[in-house]
């Protein structure tokens, strides 16, 4: 998250691979809500969502043992039509046997 404000401050904008980075960091320390302030950001600036994306975040809410919130991100894919793949179904299946 230091690294986005500093891009931040030095006027480079953060793009869908930076966030995405910053959300599977958050992700590997177990920082659910940090991961998922990262995604609110993302969508407020206007940079696109994509499978790694909603894949780190469901793995973070399987790591945080929220498995309603991995079926919400799970679901919210199909709504913005991001395509699945074996890793996305991988986390939700895991967070559910988690839960």
């Amino acid at each position: 998250l230091h690294m986005l404000r500093r891009m931040s401050q030095i006027k480079v904008q953060p793009n869908q691979v930076t966030c995405n980075s910053s959300i599977s960091a958050c992700e590997k320390a177990g920082e659910l809500e940090k991961a998922i302030r990262l995604f609110i950001l993302m969508a407020q600036t206007r940079v696109e969502s994509d499978t790694v994306t909603y894949s780190a975040l469901i793995s973070a809410c399987e790591k945080s043992c929220d498995w309603q919130q991995a079926l919400s991100f799970f679901d919210a894919m199909a709504q913005q039509t991001v395509e699945y793949n074996t890793t996305t179904f991988s986390a939700a299946i895991s967070a559910c046997e988690k839960g």
